[in-house]
């Protein structure tokens, strides 16, 4: 995309920046905030080139894939920042309203990975999800999960861009079954302490239909799970996006097993669709944003460079959390992410199913 051929009217800015908040609010911020930050900076390097070369030329853009955006609300962010809408003069705008301290990137060792026994293990997992306690969300309760995240972005100020990281920081979320209720704590999204809603409609009066990019319980419940056939809805319902069909499809799994609450009959179906995968991975040593050490189950992007990993306890193969690592070299603006950056991680303390809004569950409940 050329950075001078995509112009919209102020009406149709405002809409884009509309559509990307009230779609991400209930998300994991700091990846939003890493790839927004990773693609105003790519632009910024995009309007320089335009600049020192006449005639300006065609260019391909890369838009990194926002976790559980889709793609329309990704490219109306993209034609927002092109346009001047978003900016960056005072260190990033999504930071402003934030309460998460910033600092130096986050890195690791890049752990070896192995295709041997990626089957093996994900039958292993396959059958730890079946066989641990997951009770049925009903209507009136609420899903509960409290997470720890982390990330590395790209920071534009002015003309100059740096990488940077924000801190470890606790996240809460609640949402109803079908969705349509929720509340948020998060200092990375809102430096209240009393969090925000998630309820619907939204601020604009929109009630969002679950789907795979933003699945609700219910939503879940009702998918196959059978794993070729769930395969094939996942490759389906996500045609065009993201970097590859497969990357997609490895990533989509990845949102599910993170920030949502997948039914008992889902989850280990979830994990023999991975398997299915071609790219699929082993990383014999990761660490979730806690520290706790595991195995992953991981895929390289090939066109990002960036390996993501599922994390997991190496005996009881609990799922921990999951991030992302460089693992290869960039060119450009997008070469100050090294090779052992961490541009993402998360890990799951609590996952369980509450009787109201805002209430934290027993020890007998977490799961």
């Amino acid at each position: 995309m050329n950075a001078n051929t995509s112009r919209q009217s102020p009406a149709e800015w405002e809409e884009g920046a509309q559509l990307f908040d009230r779609t991400t609010r209930d998300l994991p911020a700091d990846r939003h905030r890493f790839h927004k930050e990773r693609m105003m900076a790519q632009i910024h390097e995009l309007q320089q080139q335009d600049e020192r070369t006449a005639p300006a030329k065609n260019r391909r853009f890369r838009l990194p894939r926002p976790a559980i955006v889709l793609p329309a609300m990704a490219a109306a962010v993209a034609a927002a920042v092109v346009a001047g809408v978003v900016t960056s003069g005072n260190g990033g705008g999504v930071e402003a309203g934030g309460g998460v301290a910033t600092g130096p990137a986050l890195t690791t060792q890049v752990g070896a990975a192995t295709t041997k026994g990626v089957p093996q293990l994900l039958d292993q997992i396959s059958l730890a999800a079946a066989e641990g306690d997951h009770p049925t969300v009903k209507p009136g309760q609420y899903i509960y999960i409290e997470s720890k995240t982390a990330d590395s972005f790209l920071k534009s100020v002015d003309d100059k861009t740096t990488l940077a990281g924000h801190a470890l920081h606790r996240r809460q979320m609640w949402k109803s079954p079908d969705g349509t209720k929720g509340w948020l704590i998060d200092p990375a999204v809102n430096d209240s302490p009393e969090g925000e809603t998630l309820s619907l409609p939204d601020e604009q009066g929109n009630t969002p239909k679950a789907n795979l990019n933003g699945p609700s319980y219910d939503y879940l419940a009702k998918l196959t799970t059978d794993p070729d056939a769930l395969l094939a809805k996942i490759y389906k319902e996500t045609k065009g996006q993201g970097n590859s069909p497969d990357q997609e499809a490895f990533t989509t799994i990845g949102d599910l097993l993170g920030e949502s609450y997948p039914p008992a009959d889902l989850y280990p179906a979830l994990f023999k669709a991975a398997a299915k995968i071609p790219g699929v991975v082993v990383v014999d040593d990761a660490v979730d944003a806690v520290g706790r050490r595991g195995v992953a189950v991981a895929r390289l992007d090939e066109t990002s460079g960036e390996r993501e990993e599922w994390i997991f306890d190496r005996k009881s193969h609990v799922f921990l959390g999951e991030r992302s690592v460089q693992v290869k070299r960039n060119t450009g603006v997008e070469a100050l992410i090294k090779p052992g950056t961490v541009t993402f991680t998360s890990a799951i303390l609590n996952r369980a199913v509450v009787d109201d809004i805002k209430q934290t569950p027993s020890r007998s409940q977490a799961g």
